[in-house]
Order: C-alpha cells, then structure tokens, then sequence
C-alpha cells in the first residue's frame, strides 16, 4: 500500500491543482503550470508503477515454481520414472532419508546412480514424452 501512496504522490506533484492564490492573483479557475518537469514526474510515477508490478508478478511465479517443484518431491516414490538435470533417466530403487535418491539407470547390468533430489527435474508419466521442456 505504501508503494501506491508514493505513486499517488507523485502524481499529485506533477500537476498541481489551482494557482498560487497570492494578493495579485486573479480570482478565475487557471490552470495548472504543464511543462518538461511535470511530464517527467508523470513519466517516472508510470515507470516505477511497471517495475513494481513486474517485480510482484515476477516474485508470484517463482514461489508458483518452487512449491510446485517441493509437491513433485514430495509424490516421489519407488518405481517412478524420472529424468535428471543431466539428462539421465532411471528409475527409482530407493528414497533415502535427507535428500539422496538412488535410481537404478540400466534394467540389464542393474547399474544404479546416487542423486541428490534436487537434481530430479522432473518425473516421466509417459514413456513417449521424455523431450525435455524449456525453462
């Protein structure tokens, strides 16, 4: 709210409403003194309210990213097919507590691979879509 007050100031100092209201002022409705400077203020009101909002848009999105990364850890479990950050596929052998996962990456010679679960970037649900999604 306080940023909207500061806009909102700023705004009502770009173009002051009434004259001056001196002894020799005149007594009729004038207008308000428009010139490079008021433009300017209103210019920077109007940019500052777009940095802010882009800002809070942008601090939305990474906390939308972040819990849903923290749910797919979460749901993670034995049997699910998953893909690395490097690019590896396997399969999950075993959850260990703290933060490894261990995947068993080839069914023939039954070699298994020690992860950290940050590196999981995603779990396969479709064998047929294993491209890579951009980021």
């Amino acid at each position: 709210m306080n940023i909207w007050m500061t806009v909102m100031s700023l705004l009502a100092q770009a173009a002051p409403a009434g004259g001056g209201g001196g002894a020799g002022a005149p007594s009729g409705p004038t207008t308000p003194p428009v010139g490079p400077g008021a433009s300017m203020n209103i210019f920077l009101a109007l940019l500052m309210a777009m940095v802010v909002f882009m800002f809070l848009s942008q601090r939305s999105q990474t906390k939308k990213k972040e819990r849903e990364r923290k749910e797919m850890f979460d749901r993670l479990s034995k049997n699910d097919r998953v893909l690395t950050i490097g690019g590896v596929i396997g399969t999950v052998h075993t959850i260990k507590e703290g933060h490894e996962v261990i995947l068993k990456v080839d069914e023939s010679t039954n070699t298994k691979m020690t992860f950290v679960k940050s590196a999981i970037q995603r779990i396969i649900t479709d064998d047929s879509n294993v491209e890579l999604e951009t980021q």
